[in-house]
């Protein structure tokens, strides 16, 4: 094999010549590993807790925890930012920490939008309660009033204008017990230095270089590799084995069973036949020889054809009341202008582009684990209920993610690796393939939804029905269940802004006969997808400008509480208070949307604009997107543009990267092909039969207008997915006259 064939990253990155660093990777050093590269630093010896973010050097350099996973949405930079800001520390002196997974820190799971809204008030106070003690040393160091010390960047200033160092207060400054965080007054937002701007990403030469630490970088010399055949339908298991051929393969060390999941599939491993040997290769040459045959179980008879018609069967008729206003029942009844659709999405994989990877090292006391996870305490939850161990002595050690998007808060990776090392005795990494991720991933539910709605002269909507069915989230934690729980209607269904004076919402029941899990944006990507695509075909039918519609059909500026119309509603767990539906900003990021893209100018023959919004994670998110369709059906993405509010931000340019990182993501959920099942197994294996976006599919230029506010912080890392693939959708019906209402796109534009 040529040598430019057997590179692995690190000694692709070494050969560059655009490298010319020293690549250093991370190894263990004895029974625990030593984190050497990139991001998991380890607090120094001399460092000394201020609190439970902040740690002082005796140099002055000042060690911030992160507590969230880093998976390219640079949580450690804006985590560094907030508490860097309030306790004016210098950049060039910040040092981030990454934690292992410890209850201390409170909730850890990198998931639904939260990092920055869960944290952002207790950040601030940490890092204001160290520029407070840094303060109150020296005032006490110069006997003097503590409201004549300022702090800024590192420096203590008197104002008579002599100075101390943070430097020089440290060791003063840590025997201070400062009032309760509360008490101590934060910056205002006029003061602000590093919140609420465009800071570099803190791990972007690392990752470049190839210095950084993900999953796949944990080296231990004596671990074994273990890749795992699992059974191919959800609920099967290995009916029998023959392991002789298997274990014939040079540097194949073990055959190992592992256990099926018992009762609902919770974040448990699948189960399945694990080979155990000396390095990758032989793990894979093992699995390919090993003979199974498995017993399906009840989910053999899963066919995603039949599904999908059950599902459009049961949305044409009466399901369930999850919201209502009026009587849209009898309105549509006696109605003589109506409109009736059906929206269809299938199965999607969260398909990170590192597939999952872990390594465990069991012992009788505890569990060391390093894993690309992005909720840690579930990896210890998970783990220790595999071993049989109180999740207190799983020690979860975080690296980088490369991607997540909701795949890797589901830790059954992490649990096969302990499992394994429990019984091998050994330090175990077990790592996925790319089939692997696709065959075995915690899918995005599919979906059917069925509209009518009729309309009052002046072309407007007076009844609206909108029922959903898709298979449950909840199946993943209660076995058998067929119905969502309230927490997955609210993502873009019950709090559907569409002003109406009839208005029923009904959800229908779905079984799960695959493992479901939450997707980037989780149900809002098929809700926001069939809702903004509604209202654009109403729009055409009369003879609106969809843009115009748009806003007439969620109505003016006001306040909308669901709750007021019999929906259990809860807000993304946010106060009503401070995060209300506040349709006035709706109605401001789909102005500015359609101003960024000059909405309403004439296109030539063959050209579209097509626009959506919606709010999600309480954040408000609009994109314009321009198309050019071609006679025989061509698709080319010409632009498109997007405006957020997601109220304070933290920094700016992280924003832009999200938006466009969720605008290409929601594009995936247009064009890919979706997971499909037959007898029970994923009929799609890699990137040629589940298509992700190639940079020929995807706009030139996704322009981001970021609203400045004052509101509380909201999410950014879901909320652009939902919107972009109806955009594109009413783009294609604007270009050519083609109306999209199934998922993915397909060929549909040739026929």
């Amino acid at each position: 094999m040529s040598k430019y064939f057997d590179l692995t990253r690190r000694n692709f990155l070494k050969s560059s010549a655009a490298v010319g660093a020293l690549v250093l990777g991370t190894c263990f050093a004895g029974a625990a590993p030593r984190m050497m590269a990139g991001v998991l630093t380890k607090p120094s010896e001399s460092s000394k807790e201020a609190n439970l973010f902040v740690a002082l050097r005796p140099d002055g350099i000042v060690e911030i925890t992160c507590h969230r996973s880093e998976m390219g949405q640079q949580i450690r930079t804006a985590i560094a930012q907030i508490v860097a800001d309030e306790m004016e520390a210098s950049w060039d002196k910040v040092v981030v920490i990454q934690a292992k997974g410890d209850l201390k820190y409170g909730d850890q799971n990198t998931d639904g939008s939260r990092s920055i809204r869960y944290n952002m008030q207790r950040l601030r106070e940490m890092g204001a309660s160290v520029r407070h003690m840094m303060r109150q040393a020296a005032a006490t160091r110069w006997n003097v009033s503590l409201d004549e010390c300022s702090a800024e960047q590192h420096i203590v200033t008197h104002s008579s204008g002599k100075t101390l160092t943070y430097a020089e207060l440290v060791s003063d400054a840590l025997n201070i017990t400062p009032p309760e965080t509360d008490k101590i007054p934060l910056k205002k937002r006029s003061e602000w230095r590093y919140i609420n701007t465009a800071m570099a990403h803190i791990d972007l030469k690392d990752i470049v270089t190839g210095k950084a630490t993900f999953a796949a970088d944990v080296l231990e010399p004596n671990a074994h590799i273990a890749m795992i055949i699992r059974p191919p339908v959800v609920g099967g298991k290995v009916k029998s084995f023959d392991a002789k051929a298997a274990k014939a393969i040079d540097g194949v060390i073990d055959v190992i069973e592992i256990p099926a999941p018992k009762g609902a599939p919770v974040f448990q491993p699948k189960g399945g036949i694990a080979i155990v040997a000396k390095n990758t290769w032989a793990a894979m040459k093992g699995r390919r020889a090993l003979s199974i045959t498995w017993d399906d179980g009840k989910n053999g008879d899963y066919n995603s054809e039949a599904f999908k018609a059950s599902l459009l069967a049961t949305v044409a008729t009466p399901q369930k009341s999850v919201r209502e206003i009026g009587d849209a029942v009898n309105t549509l009844a006696k109605a003589n202008d109506k409109l009736v659709a059906d929206y269809y999405a299938p199965h999607l994989a969260q398909a990170p582009m590192e597939p999952p990877c872990a390594t465990a090292m069991y012992y009788k006391d505890r569990v060391d684990v390093w894993a690309a996870t992005q909720n840690p305490q579930a990896d210890m939850e998970t783990v220790g209920s595999m071993v049989g161990m109180a999740k207190e002595k799983i020690n979860v050690h975080v690296t980088l993610l490369g991607g997540g998007f909701g795949r890797k808060s589901k830790p059954d990776f992490s649990a096969e690796a302990a499992y394994i090392s429990m019984k091998t005795g050994h330090a175990i990494r077990v790592q996925w393939t790319r089939e692997d991720d696709i065959q075995h991933a915690f899918y995005h539910a599919v979906s059917a939804q069925h509209i009518e709605a009729s309309f009052d002269k002046n072309g407007a909507i007076d009844a609206y029905l909108h029922r959903t069915a898709f298979s449950p989230l909840a199946s993943t934690f209660i076995q058998d269940t067929t119905r969502p729980l309230s927490a997955e209607l609210r993502l873009g269904f019950t709090d559907n802004p569409i002003n109406t004076p009839n208005m029923k919402l009904e959800n229908g029941a779905a079984p799960a006969k695959t493992r479901v899990g939450w997707m980037r944006s989780v149900s809002n990507v098929f809700h926001a997808f069939a809702i903004q695509s509604f209202i654009a075909e109403a729009a055409h039918k009369a003879g609106r400008d969809q843009k115009d519609y748009l806003l007439e059909t969620i109505g003016p500026d006001r306040i909308v509480d669901v709750t007021e119309e019999k929906a259990d509603y809860d807000n993304y767990g946010g106060d009503k208070a401070v995060y209300p539906l506040d349709i006035s900003r709706l109605r401001h990021v789909i102005e500015k949307a359609a101003e960024m893209s000059g909405w309403g100018r004439k296109l030539p023959k063959g050209r579209g604009l097509g626009i959506a919004a919606h709010r999600s994670f309480l954040t408000y998110v609009a994109t314009v997107v321009e198309v050019e369709v071609s006679n025989s059906g061509d698709l080319k993405i010409i632009k498109s543009w997007a405006s957020i509010d997601a109220g304070t931000v933290v920094n700016t340019d992280t924003v832009k990267n999200q938006v466009q990182g969720g605008s290409i993501y929601g594009l995936t959920a247009a064009i890919s092909e979706g997971i499909t099942f037959d007898k029970g197994r994923v009929q799609q294996s890699n990137f040629h039969d589940y298509r992700v976006p190639r940079m020929s599919d995807c706009p030139l230029e996704i322009e981001v207008e970021v609203v400045q506010s004052d509101a509380a912080p909201a999410g950014v890392g879901e909320p652009p997915t939902p919107v972009y693939a109806p955009a594109l959708c009413n783009a294609i019906f604007a270009a050519c006259g083609k109306r999209i209402r199934q998922l993915p796109i397909g060929d549909q534009l040739r026929t």
